[in-house]
């Protein structure tokens, strides 16, 4: 099967949910729209406070080419448009929304697109206007995506199914339940970009994704179905591509130099499903899992549904220890229970404190060359953890290559010493980014 060099094997721990269906989740009293659901520019709310708005209105415009509008969650009134806290605990602007607890919070479609006349232009539009961005964590615009450089054309599209982040199922579950939705979504891909093909790439250990889309695309002559090994990170961008194509993204590069686009195999689902409708992006599906939740499972929430509403809803099982956006491998810990959902929230994993190992512990590193082993990248984590230590951040982009690292934690996640590395290396690139800005 296809992969890559390096990598890991970490416990896969998707049995929780796996084989629970997408169900909808409950309605929150309150919500909490961030203006930046997008890797980019944030939107630009359009609303003010008192204002009554409907499920799926638009309430903030985007702000240049990188950016997307943000639509309403829910039938209600705007409490505010003001500063709420991420998932960090940093101040983030916000439109707050008090749902109508009359509404049935249904959405009437005005007018179905007809999909037959639409150019390749027309398509992105329609892509760009329905706040779409990546929803496999990262939330870049798809828009961008779909519109390369000039000088620059897309051959292959690749729509990501690996899901190799352990505990996260929400793709895999949308491959079983969505595949129509899915092969239009890659047809207007496909459309959008004037590629000659779409490949679906999917990790062996979801074998009915495998059999139900291979079906499901058998008529397609330009849409086929692969199968990787199950190995983290195989679905990282670089070794995705790696994998299928043999072609590595040059350093500094993007997938588009080589005539790549990827997305996220939710993505290409939601377009199949709102872009005929006309309608925006207001509710994604999200793996609520762990030891520290009662009823873990998949759920279809609206976006901005506080994390705190999330918790109490599906109970938890006594204290949670930590609680984490996305997976456990690139996820980040939350700070702030108040969190909102956003579009680019795949997955919230809960751990009971009484099963968390002491980890707090660091060591001095033993040169075991296990990190560079495991490093996708083919870096050298040791190295530049030293480096990071003493403060030579410029060598450390310049001669040891710290840019193509994409925090994957595999270094992390194999050292005996429980040195942070992947942390050290995320403020380097933060410190090193500071300083060239000032030049």
């Amino acid at each position: 099967m296809k992969t890559f060099s390096h990598g890991i094997h970490p416990d896969e721990a998707k049995d929780l949910t796996a084989t629970r269906p997408v169900r909808r989740f409950p309605f929150a009293p309150n919500f909490v729209v961030h203006l930046a659901q997008n890797t980019g520019t944030p939107a630009r709310s359009i609303v003010q406070p008192g204002q009554q708005v409907s499920r799926g209105q638009v309430i903030a415009r985007p702000e240049g080419f990188v950016s997307v509008p943000v639509h309403s969650p829910v039938t209600g009134r705007v409490k505010a448009v003001a500063n709420s806290f991420d998932h960090n605990g940093n101040p983030s602007p916000s439109i707050l929304i008090e749902a109508d607890p009359a509404s049935t919070q249904d959405v009437v479609v005005q007018s179905y697109v007809n999909l037959a006349t639409l150019t390749p232009e027309q398509i992105t539009q329609a892509i760009r206007d329905m706040g779409m961005v990546g929803l496999g964590g990262a939330a870049f615009p798809t828009h961008v995506k779909l519109s390369p450089p000039k000088g620059k054309t897309i051959e292959t599209v690749i729509l990501n199914g690996a899901e190799c982040e352990p505990y996260l199922t929400s793709d895999h579950r949308v491959m079983l339940e969505q595949p129509e939705n899915i092969i239009l979504g890659a047809k207007l891909m496909l459309r959008a970009t004037k590629a000659k093909e779409v490949v679906i790439a999917i990790e062996a250990n979801k074998a009915d994704a495998i059999e139900v889309l291979t079906k499901a695309c058998a008529d397609e002559t330009n849409i086929r179905v692969e199968v990787f090994r199950t190995k983290y990170p195989q679905g990282a961008e670089k070794m995705l591509t790696k994998a299928l194509l043999g072609k590595e993204v040059p350093s500094g590069g993007l997938p588009v130099d080589i005539g790549v686009m990827i997305s996220n195999i939710a993505t290409a689902a939601e377009i199949g499903n709102l872009l005929p409708k006309g309608m925006g992006l207001i509710e994604r599906v999200v793996t609520i899992t762990g030891d520290g939740i009662a009823n873990p499972g998949n759920y279809l929430i609206p976006i901005g549904t506080p994390l705190s509403f999330i918790l109490k809803t599906l109970g938890t099982v006594g204290t949670p220890y930590k609680v984490i956006f996305g997976g456990p491998m690139m996820g980040k810990t939350v700070s702030f229970l108040d969190s909102p959902v956003t579009k680019g929230t795949s997955g919230i994993i809960i751990l009971a404190e009484q099963n968390q190992e002491d980890v707090s512990h660091m060591y001095p590193c033993i040169r075991c060359g296990s990190c560079v082993d495991a490093c996708p990248m083919h870096l050298v984590p040791s190295r530049l953890g030293l480096m990071a230590r003493s403060g030579e951040y410029d060598a450390m982009v310049s001669e040891h290559h710290l840019m193509d690292c994409f925090e994957c934690g595999c270094c992390s996640f194999v050292c005996p010493s429980n040195i942070p590395l992947v942390q050290q290396f995320r403020i380097s690139k933060q410190i090193a980014r500071q300083r060239k800005s000032r030049v």
